[in-house]
């Protein structure tokens, strides 16, 4: 009997994590997670890129770990390394400056943030081979953002910066949206699968006890 509840059990977490991750969809920018490439699509009404994270542990030299990228969920501190393939070929003629800023947030939007401090910048220079890179030494857990200005000294509208929020030691795991929200889902549709096999099978106990009574 109790290997029958524990083979139920793993179809039933199984089969809830293709359905969470099938079904889940994202219709608020710029974070939005690309299941089809390497980190996410962060966008702005102007420009687009695909971000990734990469993190050396401040305890070690784990070649595994930095490999491994991130979206915007980066486990914990460290030297952080940052890559953004630019989309749009046409920026890439473009000088592109880049800053990190550890931030508060103020509200439930992207840009709802207060700038704490700067961590790195980088002044403006092209990317000809489209892909911005950066690194930063984050230090403590918190909210940052990754600012690219697109037009260097040049960018005055508030369009030319996009801005890539990602937030530090919040998941521990480097686990991405969709890995969450599924998890969290089969876990509650588990639970509730397990309760009610358990009071069918008591009333089925309690049935056949009736009938030998």
């Amino acid at each position: 009997m109790k290997n029958t509840i524990a083979t139920l059990c793993g179809i039933l977490l199984f089969s809830t994590l293709l359905h969470g991750c099938d079904k889940l969809k994202f219709d608020d920018k710029p974070q939005i997670e690309d299941i089809n490439s390497v980190g996410c699509l962060i966008t702005n009404d102007f420009y687009a890129v695909h971000f990734s994270a990469y993190l050396k542990s401040s305890g070690g030299n784990d070649r595994d770990a930095l490999l491994r990228p991130y979206c915007q969920d980066i486990p914990g501190v460290g030297k952080a390394f940052f890559a953004a393939d630019l989309i749009d070929r046409d920026i890439r003629k473009t000088p592109i400056g880049v800053r990190v800023v550890e931030v508060q947030k103020t509200g439930s939007k992207p840009d709802d943030f207060t700038e704490l401090r700067t961590i790195a910048e980088f002044p403006a220079k092209l990317y000809p081979r489209g892909v911005v890179e950066a690194q930063a030494d984050i230090d403590k857990n918190g909210d940052y953002v990754l600012v690219l200005i697109v037009g260097g000294e040049d960018a005055l509208a508030e369009e030319d910066k996009l801005k890539i929020p990602f937030t530090v030691g919040g998941n521990p795991f480097g686990l991405s949206t969709i890995e969450l929200s599924a998890l969290a889902g089969g876990g509650l549709l588990l639970v509730v699968g397990v309760f009610f096999l358990v009071v069918f099978l008591r009333k089925k106990r309690a049935a056949r006890r009736a009938l030998e009574g």
